[in-house]
């Protein structure tokens, strides 16, 4: 592939970014009368940071990325959005991504008048290289990958990957939003070797984090200057910034409670093996376990009687009468159990 400028849309290119008072300034020791901001109510009455610098090196640290090299997104819904509108010419380029997979992906592209083209995975929920290089054009910017894929909780095939990097000449977007409750390696050092490659992760999973919204992209320091370039001024606010730092630091929590997830989606899969309803548990990279039982509604709607909600996935593709399961804590889970049972009678 060329370099990623050559990718970006030529408005986007032609552009001149907004620049505001944190930009042109940084530091805290001062006399701050450049912003309109209101003197009183510190420390929330001044903008924050709008590179979030301290944060990035903290993540930098942990992840072994320089801080060039990661855009920090209000969720990861942030970065696919702002890449759509960055690679994408509004009807004319198109996106490719399989299918099933996260649902977002496809209303970012509706969003931005892009076409968007649906590549069924295999029936391991794995990728299927010839059908991507059929989908495949000229006008395909981004291909969307998600590993552990969601909902079908498995990592995608490792050289099937490989080779869509190779040989395409747009984005290869890999989300990672699960990769910490998998053995199997992400894709993060790769983006040093592949400079068509972005890495999405979260601190929603298994930082658990979704309340403060935090979502990064890794990807070269060309294309992190693109989005950091279209991206609103100040799109993390102070205090989102503020708990991410304190989450970070406790990197022995996160581990332990991630060790607690993988034990108890053993238990839960044994226990769920069970039932004489439950026909095909498949095999889980992440915090979920997709299963598909006999009737996937009538057992959905029994537990929602029983306030305890499950996704119904079987109107996506493959997922005929399968139930996306998240483990839960071990009273959570022994309460579905429990309730399963009374199902079961």
């Amino acid at each position: 592939m060329g370099s990623v400028n050559s990718l970006i849309r030529q408005n986007i290119r032609d552009m001149k970014p907004y620049s505001s008072a944190r930009d042109e300034y940084e530091g805290n020791n001062a006399v701050f009368m450049d912003a309109n901001e209101n003197p009183y109510f510190s420390p929330l009455n001044r903008y924050p940071d709008p590179r979030q610098r301290e944060l990035k090196k903290k993540l930098s640290h942990i992840r072994s990325v320089s801080e060039r090299n990661i855009f920090l997104g209000n969720g990861s819904d942030e970065a696919i959005d702002l890449l759509i509108r960055a690679f994408c010419e509004p009807g004319k380029d198109n996106i490719v991504s399989v299918d099933p997979t996260y649902g977002m992906y496809e209303v970012a592209a509706s969003v931005n008048a892009v076409e968007y083209r649906k590549v069924p995975l295999n029936d391991n929920f794995d990728v299927d290289r010839e059908a991507f290089r059929s989908a495949v054009d000229a006008g395909t910017k981004i291909i969307f990958l998600c590993s552990p894929n969601n909902p079908s909780s498995n990592v995608l095939n490792r050289t099937a990957v490989y080779d869509l990097a190779g040989w395409f000449g747009g984005l290869l977007v890999i989300d990672e939003a699960y990769i910490d409750f998998s053995s199997k390696p992400g894709f993060l050092p790769e983006i040093a070797n592949f400079p068509n490659m972005v890495v999405l992760q979260t601190l929603s999973k298994a930082w658990g984090r979704a309340g403060i919204r935090l979502g990064i992209a890794y990807g070269s320091e060309e294309l992190v200057n693109v989005l950091n370039k279209i991206k609103p001024p100040y799109n993390i606010n102070s205090l989102s910034i503020a708990e991410a730092l304190n989450t970070l630091d406790n990197t022995g929590e996160k581990e332990r409670r991630v060790n607690e997830i993988l034990e108890s989606r053993s238990r839960l899969e044994k226990r769920l093996a069970d039932f004489l309803f439950v026909e095909k548990i498949f095999p889980s990279d992440a915090n979920f376990i997709l299963v598909r039982v006999d009737n996937a509604e009538k057992i959905y709607n029994f537990l929602l009687e029983k306030r305890i909600i499950v996704r119904n996935r079987s109107g996506a593709t493959g997922c005929r009468n399968c139930l996306r399961i998240t483990v839960g804590t071990e009273d959570e889970n022994m309460l579905l159990i429990s309730a399963l049972e009374l199902y079961a009678g």
